[in-house]
Parts: structure tokens; sequence; C-alpha cells
């Protein structure tokens, strides 16, 4: 093991395999640990490079590899997969690792502090309750049609009707099934309530972190896309420009180019989805807001509004937010507003 100085790390639960290459290339390590020895063979090995996937739990390992000295990369799968030789085992997968990592163009992953893991862990709860609330706002409309009551879509309409809903003597409602639509209610009253909890865990965080109110200047930036963005990218200077950071949450076009003929087709898609959704979302806001403003950034919205549309026009507003971003974090500046 005193020869190894690039180690990867094929990740799992409770069964750790490890590949480890010395500074020619040459294998010099293969051993497979349980998760009780893993740490302990680690610690006291001499100080290396180890690279493992960014997947569940390579955060927690980075950290701790770091505090023991070592220097820790993340590698996205997507990068390991094309140099797996034959088929998917935990010890190719390890090679994969090492093989990957030891290219000079290859691109890693920055790992994400405690304070970004609190931060994500927080967005996701609040995402699975809203999706929670949407799956019961429409099954509470989908069981009323069923009684020839129709409610609009959208939550604030079916709030605001479903308690006359209750009250009315003359639909079709049984007993039972008014206790059933009741019932129900109570449980989207509930939920919003638990969804302004987290709301208000997000907004202290906002409020207590200045760059999440550097980049909430920005036009169709909130506090929940601001946190979101800062728990997500870590080191803004991992990305060498702003496209770069836009290519990373799927923002630009894909490309199927050849030869003289360039063919740009819709965006990417890659990347993180939730950020990519929060950034279209707020690119809608100042689409729809954009009414008869005369500065620059409007007057560029509404030239591609008209041409394009409103949903490309949305998604070319996130894609230049997302390089206003990078540059706001990257160059510790703050957010000058065009005019």
């Amino acid at each position: 093991m005193e020869n190894v100085t690039l180690l990867g790390i094929d990740l799992a639960k409770n069964v750790f395999q490890l590949h480890g290459i010395d500074d020619k290339g040459n294998p010099v390590l293969k051993k497979r640990l349980t998760r009780g020895k893993f740490v302990e063979t680690i610690a006291n090995m001499p100080t290396c490079t180890i690279v493992m996937e960014a997947c569940s739990g390579a955060n927690h390992w980075c950290r701790k590899f770091t505090s023991l000295g070592h220097t820790t990369k993340l590698i996205s799968p997507q990068f390991v997969k094309p140099f797996v030789k034959g088929n998917k085992t935990d010890r190719n997968d390890s090679e994969a690792i090492c093989e990957a990592a030891s290219r000079p163009t290859m691109r890693f992953v920055s790992p994400k502090s405690i304070e970004q893991e609190d931060i994500q862990a927080i967005h996701r709860v609040r995402s699975r309750l809203i999706e929670g609330r949407t799956a019961l706002i429409n099954q509470i409309r989908g069981l009323l049609a069923e009684y020839g009551i129709i409610i609009a879509q959208g939550a604030n309409h079916v709030r605001e009707e479903l308690p006359f809903i209750l009250e009315d003597s003359e639909n079709e409602l049984s007993v039972l099934s008014r206790e059933l639509f009741n019932n129900l209610h109570e449980e989207l009253l509930a939920q919003d309530k638990l969804i302004k909890i987290w709301d208000a865990k997000i907004d202290r965080i906002f409020k207590s972190n200045s760059a999440c109110q550097k980049i909430a200047k920005i036009e169709g930036i909130g506090p929940i896309t601001a946190t979101a963005i800062i728990a997500t990218i870590g080191d803004p200077k991992t990305f060498k420009n702003g496209r770069h950071f836009s290519a990373f949450l799927g923002l630009v076009p894909k490309q199927n180019s050849s030869g003289n003929k360039e063919r740009l087709l819709g965006i990417s898609k890659r990347g993180d989805s939730y950020i990519r959704t929060l950034l279209i979302h707020g690119g809608r806001s100042v689409v729809r807001c954009v009414g008869t403003k005369d500065d620059n950034r409007s007057n560029w919205v509404r030239n591609i509004k008209e041409r394009r549309g409103g949903n490309r026009a949305a998604v070319a507003v996130a894609n230049k937010n997302a390089r206003i971003i990078w540059a706001v974090l990257s160059k510790g500046e703050q957010y000058r507003k065009a005019v």
C-alpha cells in the first residue's frame, strides 16, 4: 500500500472495493473491505489521492478522508461508465474510477460541506411535501368528478371551493363521502402548514447567507432558488465560465453536429433537474412581468418572447440567470442591474 498514489473506491453501504495504482499507473492494490475495517485501512495508508463516484454517501466519505490528510475527488458516474472493462462488478468499477480519474481532461464534482448538505436536505423534504400535496389535490379533484362536481385546476381553487361543496346539501355527496372529503380537506390544510414551516426554515437560511442575498437580487431568483443553488454548486470556480455552469444545469442546447454542419436541438436537461426547474419557473415570472419595461434586459426578453414564444423566452432567461449567478459567486461582485 506504500506505493499507492491514486486510489479508486467503489462505494456501497456495507462493502467497499479498493483499486490503487502507483505513479506509473500500475495496479498495486486490489482489496475488498467491510464497513468496519474500511476507515481503519484508509487511515493507515500513506496520503494519496482518493477518487469516488458522486453518489449517496460520497460527500460524507470525502469529508472523512480529507480529515485524515488525503486528497479527495468526486467524479460523475456517467464519466466512469465508458472505462468499465467487461461485466459490471465492484472490482471493474473501482478500476474504471482510477482509469477515468487519470485522464488529464476529466471533470470532477465539487464535494459538499455539512452546511450544504443541511440546506439540500431541507429542500428535498420540502420538495417531497409539495409533491405529496399535488397528488392529494389531484385525488380530491378526481374523486369529486365521480360525483359530478368539477373544480378548476390549481391548489387555490380546491382550498376555496371545497368547504362550500361540503356545505352544499343539493349535490350528490352522501354522509360518508362528505366525511371523506372533509378528512381530505383537513389533510390538505395540514400539508400547507408543514410546507410553510419548511419555507420558514429556508427563509432563515437565506437571510443569514450573504451569497444567497447577492444572487437573489437577480430578476427571477428568490430565496428558494438562491439557497438551492448555494447548496448544490459548492465552489463556483470549479466551473470554467458561466456557460460551463449553465451546461452543468442542462440549460444549453444539445448538439447533433457533423463536419461543417452544426445542428442545435432543445436543451440537454442534464444535471440537477430541481435547480433547472426553479430557474425556469423564475424565468417565467420575468417573462410574465416584462410588460412595457424599457431597460436592455426587458427589451431582450420581450424580443425573444415575440419571436420564439413564452416558453423559450423563460428558458433563455434561466440560461442567462445561471451565467450571471456564476459571475456573481465566482468573482465576489454585486449584481449590477441592466439599464
